[in-house]
């Protein structure tokens, strides 16, 4: 095999895929990217088994080839070469190595066999539909933070995806919570992607689809069946195992008849929070809100070092409320707001609370409160 290529094509490939592989690997070959070159291009290949990148780029292709290289130093040499360098990489079948030339570099990287490389085969997608990558970003920023990283409840280690019938009108639906706090956020339905099965996207595969999203006006192809999801941007493809467990029944959750409405300026707000609480310990975290006709004190009390005070003006006609929040889910939330002002519709000090954009923008989000 032999392939000449851009420096900064390869670079930009190899940081895409190198991602995918763990640095800690008890099989070799995980450990390893494959490359395939074949006529006028180079494909490179990564996976951990329950998720699998493939990016095609062009190159200069004599005779063609495949071999796999450890994935992280791969990256790291391409890296660390000039810019505007061409690239030959060549491997011949009789050595276990894989010869990087570039300028007057010379590296020879141990190699494993193509043979051994795993295939994370697809199987049957059932249903296909386009997104645009602008819609698909914003839907996995509204919703990411909110995944649980509790792996006893790995059913809630993802974002799940699901089609819904809202009024006359249909929506592609997603949800993350970790019991605290859940977020929700949706888009009109895409065609082909009715009668969809709900399905858990694992957190990993939303991180890395997130960060492949490089041109919001560009369009993603994405196919689907109840054991797999894959991704298509571009000359990317992401392919991916679902979470095998049943997600829960997050309607129940979520607060319908909150009648006390606060509307607050977001920006004041996520500021004197943050403020706020500065003293608050790292276990507790916990700020109390008191609410009393149009003015709101929040207030943090923290045995060992302090305490700290700040009143706002606020919209609220209804009666006095004392309620405590985690402050860090409350700046998590604040800062999903896009517009000028945040709704937190309230019960009483031990119910959830339902938290939007004034500008109701296809999100909502619910915190559990905490005991001040």
């Amino acid at each position: 095999m032999k392939v000449t290529v851009e420096r900064a094509a390869l670079l930009k490939s190899l940081g895409h895929v190198h991602r995918v592989v763990e640095r800690r690997n008890t099989i070799p070959i995980l450990g390893n990217v494959l490359v395939r070159a074949d006529k006028t291009s180079l494909a490179l290949k990564a996976t951990d088994l329950d998720l699998e990148v493939v990016e095609t780029i062009a190159a200069e292709v004599g005779p063609a080839g495949a071999t796999t290289v450890p994935a992280h130093m791969f990256y790291d040499i391409i890296r660390k070469l000039p810019e505007g360098a061409q690239v030959i990489l060549e491997s011949s079948g009789d050595r276990a190595a894989l010869m990087i030339r570039a300028g007057r570099s010379r590296f020879t990287l141990q190699s494993l066999p193509e043979s051994d490389f795993p295939d994370l085969a697809a199987g049957e997608m059932t249903h296909r539909f386009k997104a645009s990558a602008k819609d698909l970003k914003r839907l996995i920023d509204k919703t990411q933070f909110a995944i649980s990283t509790e792996e006893t409840r790995y059913y809630l280690n993802g974002i799940y995806l699901h089609a819904v019938n809202a009024g006359k009108t249909s929506a592609l639906r997603a949800v993350a919570t970790d019991g605290h706090r859940l977020a929700q956020y949706e888009l009109p339905l895409p065609e082909g992607a009715k009668g969809m099965p709900g399905i858990i996207v694992p957190r990993k595969t939303v991180g890395e689809v997130q960060r492949l999203i490089e041109d919001p006006d560009a369009e993603v192809e994405i196919e689907l069946s109840q054991t797999k999801i894959r991704f298509g941007l571009g000359n990317v493809v992401l392919t991916s195992k679902l979470i095998d467990g049943t997600f829960p029944d997050y309607g129940r959750v979520i607060p319908l008849g909150n009648d006390k409405a606060l509307v607050v300026d977001k920006k004041d707000f996520e500021a004197a929070v943050d403020r706020v609480s500065t003293v608050s310990s790292e276990r507790g975290r916990a700020v109390k809100l008191s609410l009393s006709g149009g003015r709101l004190v929040l207030s943090v009390t923290n045995p060992d070092s302090g305490s700290a005070t700040e009143e706002l003006e606020v919209e609220y006609d209804a009666d006095p409320l004392d309620i405590g929040f985690n402050s860090r889910y409350l700046l998590d939330i604040a800062a999903q707001i896009d517009g000028d002002a945040a709704v937190l519709k309230l019960a009483d000090p031990g119910s959830p609370t339902l938290i939007q954009d004034k500008q109701a923008d296809g999100a909502l989000y619910v915190l559990m409160p905490m005991r001040v």
